[in-house]
C-alpha cells in the first residue's frame, strides 16, 4: 500500500461542510490510501501559504478563498477559464491544476433526476463564477438556448460577452474536446449549437416564463428572508427549477416553484455530484482506475451525507 495522500477542503467557516464525510466514505469504499480533512483557514494569509506549499493532493476551494487558488494554478482547465474561477485544485507533480466542477455538479444531478437538456431553453440567475460554470455545461449538454440573467443588464452583458469570447478562443484554438458523456455535445460543437442570451429580471420576464429550466445560482436564500431573484409568478408547472443553495431551510423561489407545481429541487444533489465530479478528476490526474459509476458514487457520497431522499 502506498503512503498516504492528503486532500483538504478549504474555507472559512466550514466546519458544517459534509465534504470530509463524503469522499472519506468512497475512500474507504474503494480502499485508497487517502485522507480528506478540513483546511479552515480564517486569514488569506494562510490560505494563500497553504496554497503554496503544496502538501495536497486536492483542495476543494469555497468560500471566501476561490479568487485565491485561481491565481494559485499553474494551469487552468478549460473549465475554470470559462468560469473566470477555480473551486478545484489537483497537484500533479508539484504543478497544481484549476478546476471547476459547478457546472458537472449541477447539470449531473438534475440529469441523474430525469431532466434533459437537449433541445431545451435554459435561463441561469446570476452572474458570477457558479453561474457561467453552469451556463457552460448547460451548453454541452445540448440546450437550444442559454439566458444569463442578473439584476443589472449591462453586467450579465458583459460577463456574458466575456465568456463568449473565451469560449470561442479556445474552441478555435484547441484541439476538439470530445463530449464528456454520452447525448452531450463536443467543446466545439456546443459552442456552434447553442444560442447565448443576457438580461436583467426586469427585461427577461419573458425568457423567464419560456424557460423548459430555470437555475438559480445567485447567493438568496442563504439568510433568513432571502427573496426570489424574480417574480415567482412568472412561474408555470411544466419547468423545472433548481436553487444551488441547501441546508437553510427551503428557499422562496424552491416554495414558489413547487406551489406552483414545478419539479423544484436545492441544492444537495448538486453538491454531491461535484463530488463525484471532482473524484473522478482525481483519479484521472493521479492515474487511479476507480472503476466506479456515477450512480454507485453518487449513492456512497450521499448516504455518508445523510442526504437520503436524493
Amino acid at each position: 500500500m502506498s503512503a498516504q495522500k492528503n486532500l483538504y477542503i478549504l474555507g472559512h467557516p466550514i466546519a458544517h461542510s459534509k465534504s470530509p464525510a463524503m469522499y472519506n466514505a468512497v475512500y474507504a469504499r474503494l480502499g485508497l490510501p487517502w485522507r480528506y480533512g478540513f483546511a479552515d483557514l480564517p486569514t488569506l494569509e494562510e490560505a494563500e501559504a497553504f496554497l503554496s506549499a503544496r502538501d495536497f493532493l486536492s483542495v476543494n476551494v469555497t468560500t471566501p478563498y476561490k479568487p485565491a487558488a485561481f491565481e494559485a494554478a499553474d494551469v487552468r482547465a478549460a473549465s475554470a477559464q470559462l468560469a473566470r474561477g477555480a473551486n478545484v485544485l489537483v497537484n500533479k507533480g508539484g504543478t497544481l491544476i484549476a478546476y471547476n466542477v459547478d457546472g458537472q455538479g449541477c447539470v449531473g444531478y438534475l440529469e441523474r433526476t430525469g431532466v434533459r437538456f437537449s433541445g431545451k431553453r435554459v435561463a441561469v440567475c446570476g452572474t458570477g463564477p457558479t453561474a457561467l460554470a453552469i451556463l457552460h455545461a448547460a451548453a454541452q449538454a445540448g440546450a437550444d438556448e442559454v439566458v444569463l440573467v442578473g439584476r443589472d443588464k449591462e453586467r450579465a452583458s458583459g460577463v456574458l460577452r466575456a465568456y463568449a469570447d473565451a469560449y470561442r478562443k479556445l474552441a478555435e484554438a484547441t484541439v476538439d474536446l470530445p463530449a464528456p458523456q454520452e447525448h452531450h455535445l463536443s467543446f466545439r460543437a456546443a459552442y456552434e449549437h447553442v444560442s447565448l442570451k443576457f438580461g436583467s429580471y426586469a427585461t427577461s420576464t419573458q425568457a423567464i416564463a419560456a424557460a423548459d429550466v430555470i437555475i438559480d445560482a445567485t447567493p438568496l436564500g442563504m439568510h433568513a428572508g432571502d427573496p426570489a431573484p424574480f417574480d415567482t409568478g412568472l412561474l408555470s408547472a411544466r419547468q423545472v427549477v433548481f436553487d444551488v443553495v441547501y441546508g437553510h431551510g427551503t428557499t422562496a423561489l424552491v416554495a414558489a416553484a413547487r406551489a406552483a407545481g414545478c419539479a423544484a429541487h436545492d441544492g444537495a444533489g448538486m453538491l454531491v455530484a461535484q463530488a463525484v465530479a471532482t473524484f473522478n478528476i482525481v483519479c484521472e490526474v493521479a492515474g487511479v482506475d476507480a472503476a466506479c459509476g456515477f450512480d454507485e458514487l453518487f449513492d456512497v457520497m450521499a448516504d455518508a451525507a445523510g442526504f437520503d431522499a436524493l
